[in-house]
């Protein structure tokens, strides 16, 4: 059962395929031919040490969608305030493990909102350092609801990372034998 949209689960699954057993992806690894009915929804998000996120590369989509060149903005002020720090959390915690995050948005407008999936995928340098990020915007709406209007600051509904280090683990439960409690 799929728990993205087919795009979404497309991408990462092309990332995963990408890197090898347990490595991260490169840079170079990444042929956007793979992916090229795709290419208008995807960016690459760079990492510099202060904790800013570059927005690297961004297709037509996601300019169409802003009515503005989103290069060279950080990625962090597509977000509310209140969401920002959780998303730079998130984009730090893939780093480390290194997974891929999905983060489900609304995307409003001065009349209209829709429902997206935004995700970041980390990226290793040459040298192995995961310090980009492959992203896509991918509507879970009809676009045509927003009327051509831009798209304000994204408000988070929920985020979620991907891998076996985030997979929900059994709860402990407790059990009695012969009148004893038990775990």
């Amino acid at each position: 059962m799929s728990v993205f949209h087919s795009n979404t689960e497309r991408l990462i699954d092309y990332w995963r395929s990408r890197g090898g057993e347990g490595r991260l992806p490169t840079r170079m690894a990444v042929n956007p031919a793979d992916f090229s009915d795709l290419i208008a929804q995807v960016f690459i998000v760079g990492r510099v040490a202060t904790g800013i996120y570059p927005i690297r590369l961004a297709g037509a989509f996601l300019g169409e969608l802003h009515h503005r060149d989103l290069r060279q903005q950080n990625a962090l002020s597509l977000f509310r305030e209140r969401d920002k720090l959780e998303i730079k959390a998130a984009l730090e915690a893939a780093r480390r493990r290194p997974e891929p995050v999905v983060v489900t948005v609304e995307a409003p407008t001065e009349g209209a909102s829709i429902n997206m999936e935004v995700l970041f995928a980390p990226l290793a340098t040459a040298e192995g350092s995961p310090e980009r990020y492959l992203g896509l915007y991918q509507p879970l709406n009809m676009v045509s609801r927003l009327r051509g209007l831009p798209v304000q600051e994204f408000a988070v509904r929920s985020i979620r990372s991907l891998g076996p280090a985030n997979e929900e683990t059994p709860r402990l439960r407790l059990a009695t034998l012969d009148g004893r409690r038990i775990a």
